[in-house]
């Protein structure tokens, strides 16, 4: 008789993890899918000044433009006239994504004032301009 108790303890002594990793795959593929994904530039740009900056928040598309007025977007330089259908592709991705535009100090605010035309044709709910604070 105390063969079969000691063979009892055994069984009852094991742990079923089949549950708990249910449990986690279901949380990965929930924060997979509500995850925002950034999409970088792929420029490093020294950004103006302002004393008037306020924080975005859900921003999902970066442009930056160089010092020498080259525009990246999507880790890849661009044409200005292609910035249109770059943001519309990356919209279709996150229609809920705002825009925001990196220009250096020392690029020409004509070219900034182009990729702000493209953005909008693009139909982008935000577009805010990245500065640095005092």
């Amino acid at each position: 008789m105390s063969s079969r108790l000691a063979e009892k303890d055994e069984e009852e002594a094991e742990v079923n993890m089949t549950p708990m990793l249910d449990i986690v795959f279901i949380m990965l593929i929930f924060f997979i899918v509500t995850a925002t994904f950034v999409k970088q530039s792929g420029l490093e740009v020294l950004r103006p000044i302002a004393e008037t900056d306020e924080p975005q928040q859900r921003v999902s598309i970066l442009i930056a433009i160089g010092p020498s007025d080259q525009v990246w977007m999507d880790n890849q330089e661009v044409d200005v006239r292609a910035v249109r259908a770059g943001v519309e592709k990356l919209l279709a991705e996150n229609p809920q994504g705002s825009v925001v535009i990196q220009a250096d100090r020392k690029s020409k605010s004509g070219v900034l004032m182009q990729v702000m035309d493209q953005v909008r044709q693009a139909g982008a709910p935000a577009t805010a301009i990245a500065t640095d604070d005092n």
